[in-house]
């Protein structure tokens, strides 16, 4: 059973996650309502904490940045992120796994 945040596609997986931006630190939170919750230290300025996503979630997983893109939410909280070339199960221990 994969997580409610985590759905597998074609190329890769797709991701629902909760940015909570300001943050002391970026980290990944938890599930919370069904999204990966992660608190980012940047600011929600030009773009700044989608950048900070992004450049985080290709960090966490191991791939290069190019393979993380921003699918859904630009302007909001609740963003939905795809990335290219990895498997459920692996992107799943990794961020369920990890501090």
């Amino acid at each position: 059973m994969s997580a409610p945040w985590l759905k597998a596609v074609q190329t890769g997986v797709e991701l629902t996650v909760l940015v909570q931006p300001r943050a002391s630190r970026t980290k990944v939170v938890g599930e919370h309502d069904g999204q990966l919750k992660i608190q980012l230290a940047a600011p929600p300025v030009d773009g700044e904490a989608n950048a900070a996503l992004v450049e985080f979630i290709a960090k966490t997983l191991g791939v290069p940045r190019r393979q993380v893109t921003l699918v859904a939410g630009d302007t909001s909280r609740r963003k939905r992120l795809r990335v290219e070339g990895v498997d459920a199960p692996a992107v799943e221990a990794v961020i369920s796994g990890g501090p």
